[in-house]
């Protein structure tokens, strides 16, 4: 579904992405881990079409959308949910959705269908659906960018630090919600920082070192890697 072939990205001078290889197939969920400055964000980044690569290919789907628009890539099916967490603040939590569903907002009766959908992954807030988002907790925001990205159905998602700063209930919950995703036949690229969390979930993984694969295989047998620490660490 997702192939990245020899992605670079550079900031100025510096080269945040140096030689970044991996694929993801239809209804896996991989895992991208690294230690900070790694490149795991700057490489969904480009993948999404934020950031623009200083060389490498990423196609979807057969197609190469190496240098196109965000907003064409999320029309073609592939969303990003960034590690910012940024929601409309001053709107309420039901209008932050309608916003997600804009690329198909003539669907009315799809956004009520995917409405109810999204009040059985996150009810929390559907109870809140008239309250600012901007007064939201910290784990409930998450939930709510997360449930704003699937609004415009997308077939890839790419998910970046979704447990950064939360509570481990919290975390926990975001986990059950993403497993729930991927039994649905949704396929996730993930990037965390809770690596064995991460591990435990996902069929694959990649291991990112100064920008480019140090190790990648399945998760398990990551996991169980006697080099996983030296590598993640850069020791």
């Amino acid at each position: 579904m997702l192939e990245v072939h020899g992605l670079q990205v550079c900031y100025g001078a510096i080269q945040a992405v140096r030689q970044v290889d991996l694929e993801v197939q239809q209804g896996e969920l991989v895992t991208l881990l690294g230690a900070n400055g790694a490149g795991k964000s700057t490489t969904l980044l480009s993948i999404a079409g934020a950031l623009k690569s200083s060389g490498g290919r990423v196609c979807f789907e057969g197609e190469d959308i190496t240098g196109i628009s965000p907003e064409q890539i999320v029309r073609r099916g592939l969303v990003m949910v960034p590690e910012t967490r940024d929601v409309f603040a001053d709107l309420t939590v039901k209008e932050n959705l309608r916003l997600g569903a804009y690329i198909r907002r003539h669907d009315l009766v799809g956004f009520r269908k995917d409405i109810e959908w999204i009040e059985e992954l996150f009810p929390i807030l559907i109870n809140r659906e008239e309250q600012a988002a901007g007064t939201l907790s910290g784990g409930e925001q998450q939930m709510l960018v997360i449930a704003r990205a699937l609004m415009s159905r997308p077939r890839l998602l790419l998910l970046d630090e979704p447990s950064l700063g939360l509570a481990p209930t919290i975390v926990e919950q975001i986990f059950r919600m993403i497993e729930k995703l991927r039994q649905s036949g949704l396929t996730i690229l993930l990037v965390e920082q809770n690596a064995s969390q991460a591990l435990r979930s996902a069929d694959r993984a990649y291991v990112l070192s100064l920008g480019t694969v140090a190790a990648a295989g399945r998760a398990e047998d990551i996991a169980s890697s006697s080099d996983l620490r030296a590598i993640y660490l850069g020791a």
